[in-house]
């Protein structure tokens, strides 16, 4: 009997070595080889802007003064109302806003040739006076906006005369009241549409949007590094009433427009002022809605993993593994994870699994992790305590790793275009950013990008229309 359970140790320990042996040689699985659809990546999202045009009232003053000189009426005819009469302005025309409407004071010149005297008995004594007046005319105007134009509809509120109209006959000073003001009363009409037209001709407000509309809308290389562009597309033009306080008509326009990001290439979208929709609405969405996107190469980001397995063993039994080095790339969207190992199992496996975005944390992670079917099938011959068990979950929760600092410099150079930033004199963009959320997650053949939606309020403010 003892010489039967010697030999039985002998192979048992023969077994247990050659086993060891065995999970101690090096096991090279194959290698998935990367796979990209595309180089370059284009996000665009719909957004809606406002645009307050704001025409400053002083602004408005003196285009009209040089719009509206000398001579603006005349009637050259005596014999229909026994009166000639010519109008010219005096002074500089002065605007002001009160209650929501502009306050329009007109220095006015007026000459007139009146004819006085008696028809009777088929006999008429007529003769003729040449008299000067000076005056001031008080009108008000309510601004709206509409088919890209400016408008008023003025009306006069008083004419006041520093002289009485009166005229010396036989030593006796006769008021002609009766005869100026139903001239006059011929004259407002006219007097007011001049007023309004001159209005409308001194503020051309569609050369200025589209102009400015365009400036905004070239592509802007907003990081050379990368390749990063941002470009915007306008759509649609939608108008509001206009307003007019605090010195200055404010024109309510709002604009729904693509904004695009793209990186390796400039953007798709192009300006296009003929396709541009223009119509009116009681009230406008302010939805902006940008992608910033977050590059992260794929060295950079397996060295962040890879500090998360420094130190670590992962066990499961009295079976242990350790990840000496990490590698990364994409392979038909998906992140293969190259993990070295050593312990009770040696060689590179490869897992693979989806990114995503955590916006709490914000990291990317890897979502339905698993070794890809060659590793899988090498470690199942092993056994199945490293390709299904606990191991593998704890390998996932350590493959993850933080874009924190590209989304705080993404969020930088946008917050730099929404500082007032002033693509031409007179235009100003400013916003805010309210929220992120995240978008998508693209692999390209050189780096890892995390699309983030970024919401907000955004105004292209275009001032000093000449």
């Amino acid at each position: 009997m003892k010489h039967l359970t010697q030999p039985i140790h002998t192979l048992i320990g023969l077994l247990l070595l050659l086993s060891a042996c065995a999970t101690s040689k090096k096991i090279n699985a194959l290698k998935p080889s990367a796979s990209y659809s595309t180089n370059v990546v284009y996000d665009k999202q719909l957004s809606f802007i406002n645009i307050p045009v704001e025409v400053a009232i002083d602004d408005l003053q003196n285009q009209i003064n040089k719009h509206l000189q000398g001579l603006i009426y005349q009637d050259n005819t005596l014999e229909d109302d026994n009166l000639m009469l010519k109008v010219w302005k005096q002074g500089p025309i002065i605007i002001n806003e009160k209650n929501g409407k502009l306050e329009i004071e007109l220095p006015l010149k007026v000459w007139a040739r009146v004819r006085y005297g008696i028809e009777k008995f088929g006999f008429s004594v007529y003769d003729t006076r040449e008299i000067n007046l000076n005056g001031k005319v008080k009108l008000s105007s309510t601004a709206t906006f509409q088919n890209w134009q400016l408008s008023t509809q003025t009306e006069i509120i008083d004419i006041q005369w520093v002289d009485s109209p009166s005229i010396v006959i036989a030593g006796q000073q006769l008021s002609i009241s009766y005869l100026i003001n139903p001239a006059l009363a011929l004259f407002k009409p006219q007097l007011t549409s001049m007023i309004d037209r001159s209005i409308t001709q001194a503020v051309s407000i569609k050369p200025h949007v589209l102009q400015a509309l365009e400036q905004i809308s070239t592509p802007i290389e907003v990081d050379k590094n990368y390749q990063i562009w941002f470009a915007m597309q306008p759509l649609e033009l939608y108008t509001q009433p206009a307003i007019v306080v605090n010195k200055k008509i404010t024109l309510g326009l709002g604009m729904k427009a693509y904004l695009e990001t793209a990186i390796n290439a400039k953007p798709t979208l192009a300006f296009d002022k003929k396709s541009i929709v223009f119509s009116a609405v009681d009230k406008m969405a302010n939805d902006f809605n940008v992608s910033l996107a977050n590059l992260i190469s794929y060295p950079n980001a397996a060295a962040l993993i890879q500090k998360n397995f420094a130190g670590q063993t992962f066990q499961s039994g009295k079976r242990s593994v350790t990840i000496n080095k990490i590698d990364l790339w994409g392979k038909d969207g998906k992140l293969i994870i190259a993990l070295d190992m050593t312990g009770s199992v040696n060689g590179t496996f490869y897992l693979s699994g989806t990114p995503m975005y955590n916006a709490d944390t914000k990291e990317i992670y890897l979502d339905q992790v698993n070794f890809v079917l060659d590793s899988k099938n090498k470690l199942l011959k092993l056994g199945d305590w490293l390709a299904h068990g606990i191991i593998v979950k704890k390998i996932q929760q350590s493959c993850k790793f933080s874009i924190a600092s590209q989304l705080a410099e993404s969020e930088k150079v946008l917050k730099n275009y929404l500082n007032n930033y002033q693509p031409i004199k007179g235009v100003n963009v400013s916003g805010n950013i309210t929220t992120l959320s995240p978008n998508k997650i693209i692999l390209t053949p050189t780096n890892i990008i995390a699309l983030i939606t970024a919401t907000g309020q955004v105004a292209v403010r275009i001032q000093g229309l000449d």
